[in-house]
């Protein structure tokens, strides 16, 4: 028989004090997400099956490049906080935290590749 209280068995267990942020960048990114894709489809979607030059001189225009940039950077940011997630709800120890770094690098070189691209056409279209 235990005479431990239920905050001594709680002890250690508690809230690692992130849990609210870390809801609202989720909530705020599938927010402009809930905005971005759609718009995304919109401006990607004509652009499918044209020329090259007319794809390049398309994505010169300020708007659908920002909008294409800014989908693949919120769309990245937000898969890196939910796999983050559910890396630490199935795995412990070591093999967390190398599969959280990696789903950190992957994410970010991932970003960083999209953004660039965009912003070469966009340069390119100039």
């Amino acid at each position: 028989m235990s005479y431990l209280t239920d905050r001594k068995r709680a002890e250690g267990l508690g809230s690692a004090k992130s849990g609210t942020r870390a809801h609202w960048n989720m909530t705020i990114s599938s927010v402009a997400l809930a905005i971005l894709v759609p718009l995304f489809v919109f401006t990607f979607g004509p652009m499918l099956g044209r020329p090259h030059p007319e794809v390049i001189a398309y994505f010169a225009r300020p708007f659908p490049s920002v909008v294409a940039a800014l989908t693949i950077a919120v769309g990245f940011a937000h898969f890196r906080h939910g796999a983050q997630v559910m890396i630490e709800d199935y795995s412990q120890g070591l093999t967390r935290k190398v599969l959280i770094l990696a789903t950190i690098i992957v994410s970010y070189a991932a970003a960083a590749t999209g953004v660039i691209a965009v912003v070469g056409l966009a340069l390119k279209g100039a």
